[in-house]
């Protein structure tokens, strides 16, 4: 460049203008991936699919949920597969406390003895034919004691829609002791109750497994008439009360 000739501006490249990871975190919430609300709206939604779909993809009728591994097939998939799901679900929601967080690992333990021992049903001669239903009660009365743990948390909130979450779920826990309760008195009498209600361990293992999956939908804060906007969970949404 000669002496006393103009200065040339020096071209520089835009780059666009990317938001700082602080105004991204702020937008999307600081949040776990999964959370337990989100643990719970799934695990709900498992619960109460297994029964409807065990009986309806079953190609024959049968007389209980856990007779449906032995038809193979869809029924079988589903039966498995659903309780395998819940059992994944359970392991890795620790609660909010280091009470539920061992109740939740010996729940989802037991959901995998349900799966991977299955019932007599019958005229089916399995291996250890007594873990099944040891694991279908452990399973279930922890579920029951996740009811009350439940409960308690909302009866502490005293506001309207938390007392109706909290009668729903003594509603839930008192519907799945009551069932255990009647299938466990059947066996002890030799299946004396099947002669008149043939059928009676199916709607046993259906309104169980319907009570626990309420309570856990419920749980989830997703269902608005049972929650205030300022404790409503939507996981479409970016940012959701703590």
């Amino acid at each position: 460049m000669q002496p006393g000739s103009p200065t040339r501006p020096r071209t520089r490249t835009m780059r666009p203008c990317l938001p700082a990871r602080s105004t991204l975190m702020a937008h999307f919430g600081n949040r776990p991936e999964i959370d337990h609300r989100t643990i719970k709206l799934i695990v709900g939604g498992v619960a109460l699919g297994l029964a409807p779909l065990t009986i309806a993809l079953s190609p024959a009728p049968i007389a209980s949920i856990s007779a449906s591994y032995h038809e193979g097939g869809a029924a079988q998939s589903v039966f498995v597969g659903f309780l395998f799901a819940i059992a994944a679900l359970l392991l890795a929601y620790n609660g909010l406390s280091r009470t539920e967080m061992i109740l939740s690992k010996g729940a989802a333990a037991a959901g995998l003895g349900v799966a991977l021992f299955p019932c007599t049903c019958g005229r089916y001669a399995v291996p250890l034919p007594w873990m099944h239903g040891l694991a279908a009660s452990v399973m279930f009365l922890i579920l029951a004691w996740f009811c009350l743990i439940f409960w308690r948390r909302a009866r502490a909130k005293r506001h309207t829609r938390a007392l109706r979450r909290a009668r729903l779920y003594a509603l839930c826990g008192a519907a799945i002791v009551l069932s255990m309760a009647v299938l466990a008195l059947n066996a002890l009498l030799g299946d004396a109750w099947l002669r008149a209600v043939p059928r009676l361990v199916l709607y046993g293992e259906a309104t169980a497994l319907t009570a626990f999956g309420i309570a856990w939908l419920t749980a989830s804060h997703a269902l608005p008439w049972l929650n205030q906007a300022d404790e409503r969970f939507a996981p479409w949404r970016a940012n959701n009360p703590p």
